[in-house]
């Protein structure tokens, strides 16, 4: 009975030392779990903490070389206004030019319109009539002659021309109209090309030849007669005009530039 006892005994302690022994490496691995999971978090941390810096870093150099790109593309103002000036320059050019029309009988008139030309730098046309005058057309002392007729028969005075047309019409702001005076008003083949051209925008310039007589009212008649154009005083030119002459006269009606 004492033997059973003293079993017993030995055995409960033996199953206490096993508890005890059981329940230490318990605590020592829950203890080893703690430390390792702290240390991954730790770990985990310093890892998420160094890619959130690199991603900064590569963020702001992303930026910057995007700033720079930008930066030199884009013009100077220096560049931006040298385009404009040049913008500037190109409007300003001017386009109009100089036209000088006439009418001549027997040359004196178109000697003077010749000069005229010279010195502006302008075009010439020449009025045609389909029928050119002869000499014995223009004896206005024969009362029979052509210029005679016509003179007393205003209706015989619509002549027909070869052209009333001028190539690139509109490009002309200066037109200077010459010819003879006949019976104190313009030679009358004039009033067809007048009658047939619209001279808006243009300052027109009547001139005329004549032995003696001045150039009267011939510029205002052929003003009316048409309707349209800046007209300008006219003058009476001799055949022999200079181009130092022309341009006085040129400059007397206030016109700065005539000349292509």
């Amino acid at each position: 009975m004492k033997a059973k006892k003293i079993i017993s005994v030995i055995l409960t302690g033996i199953v206490a030392a096993s508890m005890l022994a059981g329940c230490g490496s318990s605590s020592r691995s829950q203890t080893d779990n703690t430390e390792s999971s702290s240390q991954n978090e730790a770990s985990s941390s310093s890892a998420s903490e160094t890619a959130d810096a690199t991603e900064d870093s590569e963020n702001t150099e992303t930026t910057e070389s995007t700033d720079t790109s930008e930066n030199t593309e884009t013009p100077t103002p220096a560049e931006t206004d040298d385009s404009s000036e040049t913008a500037v320059a190109d409007d300003t050019e001017s386009t109009g030019k100089t036209l000088v029309v006439y009418y001549s009988a027997t040359g004196t008139t178109e000697g003077v319109a010749q000069t005229i030309a010279d010195t502006t730098g302008g075009d010439l046309f020449e009025i045609q009539p389909v029928e050119p005058y002869t000499d014995d057309d223009l004896d206005w002392t024969n009362d029979d002659s052509r210029v005679s007729r016509e003179h007393d028969d205003e209706s015989l005075r619509d002549v027909d021309l070869v052209s009333t047309s001028v190539d690139n019409w509109d490009s002309y702001d200066t037109v200077f109209i010459g010819y003879p005076i006949w019976w104190g008003i313009a030679a009358w083949p004039v009033d067809g090309f007048v009658e047939a051209n619209d001279f808006t925008g243009k300052a027109v310039i009547p001139f005329c030849t004549a032995a003696s007589s001045g150039i009267g009212d011939s510029g205002n008649l052929l003003e009316e007669m048409v309707g349209t154009g800046n007209w300008l005083e006219g003058k009476r030119l001799d055949r022999g005009i200079s181009e130092d002459e022309v341009k006085d006269w040129i400059s007397d009606l206030g016109i700065s530039s005539v000349e292509n």
